[in-house]
This record gives structure tokens, sequence and C-alpha cells, in this order.
């Protein structure tokens, strides 16, 4: 199983210990000296008062942020967890990721999902209601720039006469596409467009805020893993080659007390049922603590 580590750029409330460019290029250098195979970002452009009273973080920009760790390091994979592409137009989406893709010579890995935050699309000017609709436009669109020249699409939107976007991706034929979600709808995503699936653990109490079923043993995982099977047969694809998948103890909604050895008794059950990846995340009150929890992850793992 390979490791993607979270970057602790949502402590916005001490942004010269974590949010600044030389936090972040640190923090993505530990973690390639560590051995993670990727660093991750998670994606809230525009999040209300009432959301991050309530629990909710803030978050740099995510090729923005990636960038400067892909410029700190050589190896280590970059992965969106997750980029939300229906707040964005697809064709200024797809040049984003292209363009992070050429610039970290081919180590972005794009996670993303529908989105769930009501106030975030209402501040953004897109319909919620259309998410997923919009999501599976963007996909599209974006695969079809990447991969092809004078792109013609029209939507009720905006229209595209023949773009060609250059250079073409190093990661051929596109940046690996992982689905994110836990519904029956992203996974037959992610099985007829995904190279990857992103299921994430989530308590029944959480499912109906974050608008995505509850994952919280793992019977409820194998059996999502049994449809994504079956919905890649269906379609005649190869089941999508990763799922990434975090244990309980090592998310938000874990208990915090980093027990590794609970959390290497639930990653060897999570590759059991064929997980490949796993983010994980270490709360920290500063750099230094952060840097040892990483490490301390690795020494208990390895």
């Amino acid at each position: 199983m390979k490791f993607a580590l979270g970057l602790p750029i949502d402590h916005v409330e001490r942004p010269d210990e974590f949010v600044s460019g030389a936090a972040v290029t640190e923090c993505a250098r530990h973690a390639e000296d560590l051995g993670y195979a990727a660093v991750y970002v998670t994606d809230h452009p525009a999040p209300d008062a009432k959301w991050l009273a309530t629990g909710g973080h803030h978050a740099l920009e995510p090729m923005v942020a990636l960038a400067f760790a892909a410029a700190a390091t050589e190896r280590l994979r970059l992965l969106t967890n997750i980029y939300v592409l229906a707040y964005r137009n697809p064709f200024l989406a797809a040049k984003s990721v292209l363009s992070l893709d050429v610039l970290s010579s081919g180590r972005l890995v794009l996670g993303v999902a529908a989105g769930y935050l009501r106030s975030e699309f209402n501040a953004l000017g897109v319909d919620f209601d259309r998410r997923n609709e919009l999501l599976d436009e963007a996909i599209e669109v974006c695969i079809r720039v990447w991969t092809e020249d004078a792109v013609e699409v029209e939507t009720d939107r905006y229209r595209s006469r023949g773009t060609t976007m250059r250079p073409k991706p190093v990661a051929q034929p596109h940046p690996p596409l992982w689905i994110g979600g836990n519904s029956r709808q992203a996974i037959r995503r992610a099985a007829r467009v995904g190279q990857g699936w992103m299921p994430f653990p989530n308590p029944a109490a959480a499912a109906g805020a974050l608008k995505t079923p509850a994952i919280e043993s793992l019977d409820d995982l194998r059996t999502r893993v049994e449809y994504l099977h079956e919905c890649a047969a269906e379609l005649g694809r190869p089941v999508p080659s990763d799922i990434c998948c975090a244990p309980m103890s090592l998310t938000h909604f874990g208990a915090g007390d980093l027990d590794f050895g609970r959390v290497r008794d639930e990653l060897a059950a999570l590759e059991a049922l064929g997980v490949t990846w796993s983010p994980v995340w270490f709360p920290a009150t500063s750099r230094a603590e952060w840097r040892e929890r990483a490490a301390a992850f690795v020494a208990a793992v390895s």
C-alpha cells in the first residue's frame, strides 16, 4: 500500500508555521524524505462562516499549493483529495491541471468529486443541484482537451468552436483521474471514466451534511468494492487500478489518539479489500510536531 500525506495547510490560525511557501516546501520535502508516495490537499475556495464555525476549514488553492510541493521535490506524487471540478469552467480547470502536470513532470493525480457544500456553490455562482451533471460534463471536456485538438463543445454555459491546448500532458493519455464519493453514482462514475476510486470513511451522523452515504465499517466498504467490480464488468472496462481510502482512525472523524497499532490493523484490513493507497492526516500544533508524527507513522507501518 502507498501513502499520501495531507499537507497541514488548513491551519490558517498559524500562517507562518503552516501556510507559507517555506512551510509547504519543507513539509513536502519531509514527506519525500520519509518515503511517502504523495502529498495531498483539499479544495475549499469560498467557505462560509457557518460551516467554519461547525468544524469546516480553510484551504489553499490546490494547484498553487501543489505547485510549491512539486518544485521542492523530485519523486513525490501530487494528489487532490479532492478537487471540485463543478466549481470551475472546465477549460480553465483543464489548463490549470495541465500546467501542473507539465511542470511536475507528470506527477499529478487528479482526485475529483461532485462536492457537497451548498453555500460554497452559491458563493461561486454554480447550481448546487446540477453538481453531478456539471462534474460529468467537466470530466468529459477535460479529457477531450487533454487528448484531442480543435475541441468543439456547446452548452448552456459556454461555447468552444475548436479549442486546442498545448503542451500535451506529460502523463499519458492524461493525468490519472480518481473519482471520489461513496454513492452508487460516484462508483459508477469511477468505473466509467476513472483510473481510481476514492471512498472515504463517513459516520452516519455526517452522511446528510456531506451528501454521500456512510461508510462506517469494512463491510460497508466491501459492499461498495463489489459494486465497483460489477459496474466495471457491465461496462466492459478494467476495474480502476487504484482504490484510495483512509483508515477511520486517521481521518478528521477519528479519535485522534494516533494509536498506530490500531492503524496497522486497519490498513491490513483495507489492503485485503483491494485498497492500494491510503491518505493519512495528522493534527499538529507546529511543523515540528507534524514532522514527528509523519515520521512516527512511517516507523510504525514499515
